[in-house]
């Protein structure tokens, strides 16, 4: 059985996003961008949610052919395009880049996978996260917190109908003040 990771870097009020949509105030220094690198690199099968899947492959299955691409963002392109992911849509008609496309209830199919799937496995997007989290199905939050207030947008968290008690793992500092949690979550 797998572990299931929720992680995300989010804004000190807890957004992923912007109102406008926007990430870009949660650039990562490449200490932390070393650390995603990893993360992936671990990742034995990534769940995304449609917005997030295209903002994703709109950048990455070519990042690493950029005259200017560090090895940084040489080693992630490289990464994303291997890792096998699971894409929930209802709307995109294909995927690519060791993608498959998923149209079933994401608890459904996440509690299946993660029952047979060995290793890590990660949830990305907020909106695909949120049924996911209220099932109880997320085994480690890691939350990345960039030291800027966004004052809206989308939340990390979703409306939960109980709190869920967690167990700090790790925390831990990057440069320019971002801070990773690694909490578990008590599963009793």
């Amino acid at each position: 059985m797998g572990t299931l990771i929720y992680s995300f870097t989010v804004s000190v009020d807890g957004y992923i996003a912007d109102a406008q949509g926007s990430i870009d105030w949660s650039a990562p220094s490449e200490e932390l961008h070393r650390y995603w690198n990893d993360f992936e690199r671990e990742t034995a099968l990534s769940f995304y949610g449609r917005r997030l899947y295209e903002l994703m492959s709109a950048y990455w299955p070519t990042a690493d052919e950029a005259p200017d691409a560090t090895p940084l963002i040489v080693d992630f392109a490289r990464i994303w395009r291997s890792m096998p992911k699971v894409v929930f849509s209802h709307t995109l008609e294909s995927v690519g880049w060791n993608s498959r496309l998923e149209r079933g209830d994401p608890v459904e199919v996440v509690t299946k996978l993660k029952a047979e799937t060995d290793g890590t496995l990660e949830v990305a997007g907020a909106t695909l996260a949120a049924p996911i989290v209220r099932a109880g199905l997320v085994d480690e939050y890691r939350i990345v917190v960039a030291p800027t207030i966004v004052g809206g947008g989308t939340r990390f968290l979703p409306t939960l109908p109980s709190w869920i008690s967690l167990q700090l793992l790790e925390n831990r500092t990057f440069p320019g003040g971002t801070v990773l949690l690694r909490y578990a979550a008590k599963h009793d």
